[in-house]
């Protein structure tokens, strides 16, 4: 009997947990979610189709325009001279830049000047006998023969016969070993070809220098050449003599240059064809990396705008009435950041600035004033809070 209470109990618990579960279900009421519809504003721009500049960025690093690598033509050891050869010393032109030790060939030099006066003097005696006429030209000649300095030039034969004469006797062998010679001995000092700075020493004084052994490179710091890789299609346009814009990488400093060479063969690999342009200034120094921006030719009837508003480069959003929609244009120029493009009617409104999910069709406002630019720049708070 117990056992039959407690069961009809729990049966009774059971329908009323139901019953109560049921009621708070039905009496619990659902709050209504209004949707908020957001109008974004968008900033735009009234398209007047015009000359656009089609303006070729293109970068380089600079090199002197005159620039020469120091080898040494001779063998011996570096001798100091007036200045130190290191690196950013200046030079005039003419100016000793290194010396090199020629004592030995020094004399080798002396020994064949001195095997020449032998020669000419031996046949002195044949010549005032056969050929008087010639006589007195080699004459002053042996008596003005300086051994420290360099060896004039022969006296001219006053025929063919002196010259046959001369010639078998070896004067005119002797003379050109001689001048040879001097030629060589004049390569141990290195001269300045002109007014510049050292930008690289590779020896120091006391070092044995070889034959053919690089010494430095030596740069004419007053002018100096951007070379640039250009698109080929713009080829037609670059002209000797153009000016060029020329800037650094923070775009504070900015140059005029001008093309100075244009080279006549397209690279195979990149299809691009290498200028070279001119540029003077006391800032500039070799290695620099400077933009250039080369003015190619004006585009007619056509309209610049940010690179990032075209939609799969050939569609640009523009605004009629409210509503977003894609008007197709065709791309004349890419630049880094910009394209020029053509074949939008004058008057249309065209986005100035990307907007964040625009689709055709999209209802927008259209920023006439400072009040709706300063509510569009708060929209964003607005959302978060």
């Amino acid at each position: 009997m117990r056992k039959v209470v407690l069961a009809i109990l729990g049966v009774l618990l059971i329908v009323l947990g139901v019953f109560v579960a049921q009621y708070l279900i039905n009496s619990k009421k659902r709050p209504q979610s209004q949707v908020r519809r957001v109008v974004k504003t968008v900033f735009v721009d009234t398209v007047q189709n015009g000359e656009v500049p089609i303006v070729i960025n293109a970068n380089g690093n600079l090199m002197a325009k005159r620039r020469i690598e120091l080898f040494s033509e001779v063998q011996g050891v570096f001798l100091n001279s007036a200045k130190l050869f290191k690196e950013g010393q200046r030079y005039r032109k003419g100016e000793l830049l290194l010396r090199i030790n020629d004592e030995e060939f020094y004399a080798s030099v002396q020994s064949q000047k001195s095997n020449l006066v032998n020669l000419i003097t031996g046949i002195m005696p044949d010549l005032r006998l056969d050929y008087p006429e010639a006589f007195p030209a080699w004459q002053e000649y042996i008596q003005n023969f300086e051994m420290n300095s360099l060896t004039k030039p022969l006296p001219e034969p006053s025929s063919p016969q002196v010259k046959n004469f001369l010639t078998g006797r070896g004067i005119y062998t002797a003379y050109y070993n001689l001048k040879n010679l001097e030629n060589r001995l004049s390569k141990h000092n290195i001269r300045a070809p002109f007014n510049g700075i050292l930008t690289e020493a590779l020896v120091n004084e006391g070092t044995l220098i070889r034959n053919g052994q690089k010494l430095g490179e030596f740069i004419d710091p007053e002018v100096y050449e951007l070379e640039v890789a250009v698109n080929k299609s713009y080829a037609p346009y670059l002209k000797v003599g153009e000016e060029v814009q020329l800037s650094d990488l923070e775009n504070i400093n900015t140059w005029t240059g001008t093309v100075a060479r244009v080279n006549g063969k397209i690279d195979q690999d990149t299809q691009t064809i290498t200028a070279f342009i001119e540029v003077s200034d006391s800032m500039l120094k070799e290695g620099m990396y400077l933009e250039a921006r080369i003015h190619a030719r004006d585009a007619d009837d056509a309209y610049e705008v940010d690179r990032s508003l075209l939609v799969d480069q050939s569609q640009l959003y523009a605004v009629r009435d409210t509503i977003l929609e894609l008007v197709d244009v065709n791309p004349v120029y890419f630049s880094e950041k910009h394209a020029i493009v053509k074949g939008i009617p004058d008057g249309t409104r065209v986005l100035k600035r990307s907007v964040p999910g625009a689709y055709p069709g999209m209802v927008v406002k259209v920023a006439g004033d400072e009040a709706d630019v300063q509510k569009s720049e708060e929209t964003p708070k607005t959302a978060l809070q």
